[in-house]
C-alpha cells in the first residue's frame, strides 16, 4: 500500500502489483490519474477502485498488476465524503459542471424542514443513476448522451446512508455522509433541493475514505508522478 509514508519507491513493483492511495486533484478525471499512474511509473495494466467526478477531489485508490483483481473489494467498502449543497439552485448535472437552470426561493425554508427532510436521507433510499453519470446504458455511458442534450430511463437502484450529518449555512449545507457503494451525492443534493421545493445541487464534495482508507494517507498526484519517473530512470 503506498501511501505518504512510503519513502522508497525503489523497493516497489508496480509491473507485479501495488495499491497506491491517490488524493485526486480538483478538475481531474479519475481516468487522468490512471493515465499519469501508468505513465509515469511505466506500467500497462492499473486501475482505480471507485470514481470521482472530476470537480471532486479526495481519496482515489489506485491499483497496478496483479493487484487489480482485488478493486472490486475496495469498490464494494462504504465511503465517506465531505463536501457542500447549494440551495436555490440545479443544474441539468446537479453540480457546478453544468450552467444553472433554475432558481428557487429559500425564503420559506427553515433550519427544522431542512432537518426533517435530511432524515428522509438515512438508512435504505432508491436513488435514480443521474444522467451525467458513468453509468452504462446499451453499452453507452450515460453522460455522453446526456452531453447531446439526450435522456434515458434509468431503473432506480437502492443504496445505503448511514450518517448524514449537516451544518446550515443558507443557501449552503455543510455535510459529512458515509455510504454504501454506488451512492450518488449528486442525487442526494438534487432530491434533497427538490423535497424543500427550492432546488438544491452539488457545489463541492471531497471523499475522505474507503473503508479504513483515509485521504489523510494519500499522497499526490505530483509527488507519486516526480517519486515514480525517479524510480524508473535509475532501473534504465
Amino acid at each position: 500500500m503506498i501511501t505518504k509514508g512510503t519513502i522508497d519507491f525503489s523497493e516497489l513493483d508496480f509491473q507485479s502489483g501495488e495499491t497506491i492511495l491517490i488524493d485526486k486533484p480538483f478538475g481531474w478525471s479519475s481516468f487522468k490519474v490512471v493515465h499519469y499512474v501508468r505513465k509515469s511509473a511505466n506500467v500497462k495494466k492499473v486501475g482505480h477502485a471507485g470514481t470521482l467526478d472530476p470537480l471532486a477531489t479526495g481519496l482515489l485508490i489506485i491499483c497496478t498488476g496483479k493487484k487489480t483483481k482485488e478493486i472490486t473489494n475496495y469498490q464494494a467498502r462504504e465511503k465517506e465524503y465531505t463536501g457542500t449543497i447549494l440551495l436555490g439552485k440545479t443544474s441539468p448535472s446537479m453540480d457546478l459542471e453544468t450552467e444553472i437552470i433554475s432558481e428557487g426561493s429559500l425564503e420559506n425554508i427553515s433550519d427544522e424542514m431542512i432537518y426533517n427532510v435530511r432524515n428522509s436521507f438515512l438508512g435504505e433510499i432508491s436513488q435514480v443513476p443521474p444522467m451525467y453519470s458513468a453509468v452504462k446504458l446499451g453499452g453507452k455511458s450515460l453522460y455522453k448522451l446526456a452531453r447531446k442534450g439526450k435522456t434515458v430511463v434509468r431503473e432506480p437502484r437502492n443504496v445505503t446512508v448511514s450518517k448524514f450529518e449537516i451544518k446550515i449555512a443558507l443557501p449552503e449545507i455543510h455535510f459529512e455522509i458515509k455510504c454504501s457503494k454506488g451512492t450518488y451525492i449528486r442525487v442526494i443534493a438534487d432530491d434533497l433541493g427538490t423535497k424543500l421545493g427550492c432546488g438544491g445541487l452539488l457545489s463541492s464534495l471531497r471523499r475522505t475514505k474507503i473503508g479504513e482508507y483515509s485521504v489523510e494517507n494519500a499522497i499526490s498526484v505530483d509527488d507519486f508522478v516526480n517519486r515514480a519517473q525517479k524510480m524508473v530512470t535509475i532501473t534504465n
